[in-house]
């Protein structure tokens, strides 16, 4: 448990593969294909919040999401697989891809969302999930998105610190790719109704005074 709950260093991860999954099946909950591009006028969104299954869930369930499919990211090796990832060696983090519309929901929400529904301070793992594939990690698009990540972030520190939660440690880093898992944990909750979702928030809020 200990050795999954380091980094590993970009030159020891695992190589991977040069060609990604090729997805063409329809997400059961937008119709859409898995691997479906944003269109015009609508932004996307990346959250890493442990396990990927019932963090997909709780951003589907929104009014205002287009689409939501889970991969990897925020590691070193291409293409990976589950497996690989579950092993490490990957760098990788399990990441919700979110499809929205701006008009109904805005980034700072979908951030609010995020920070409410798990415990951003466990580090390398969520739960009883353990492992650097389970760290809190918000992968921004563009510099309008890191300023309102870093600003939602700072006050739910201060929520926290006021509760005597700890300290976060929830990576908010440049997007530099995704990697689409397999079909079979793309919308998985929908598919498994009653299979496992291990979301937990800490019982804090985001303060009300920012205006989202």
């Amino acid at each position: 448990m200990s050795d999954k709950q380091n980094m590993v260093a970009s030159e020891q991860a695992l190589v991977g593969r040069e060609q990604p999954l090729k997805l063409t099946q329809a997400n059961p909950i937008s119709g859409l294909a898995v691997n479906v591009q944003a269109q015009t006028g609508q932004s996307i969104a990346y959250f890493g919040m442990g396990c990927f299954w019932g963090a997909e869930r709780l951003f589907w369930q929104q009014a205002g999401v287009v689409h939501t499919a889970v991969g990897y990211a925020g590691g070193f090796t291409p293409n990976p697989s589950y497996t690989e990832v579950c092993s490490a060696q990957t760098g990788h983090a399990e990441v919700v891809k979110v499809i929205f519309d701006p008009l109904v929901i805005s980034y700072e929400k979908l951030v609010e969302l995020f920070f409410e529904n798990h415990d951003p301070t466990q580090g390398m793992r969520q739960g009883g999930d353990v492992g650097t594939q389970y760290r809190s990690m918000i992968l921004f698009v563009d510099a309008q998105q890191q300023q309102q990540a870093q600003a939602l972030a700072g006050a739910f520190q201060s929520a926290l610190s006021e509760a005597d939660k700890g300290a976060m440690t929830t990576e908010i880093e440049a997007f530099t790719g995704f990697n689409f898992a397999e079909l079979e944990h793309q919308q998985y909750l929908h598919k498994n109704p009653e299979g496992y979702c291990g979301l937990g928030g800490t019982g804090i809020c985001m303060p009300p005074s920012l205006n989202r």
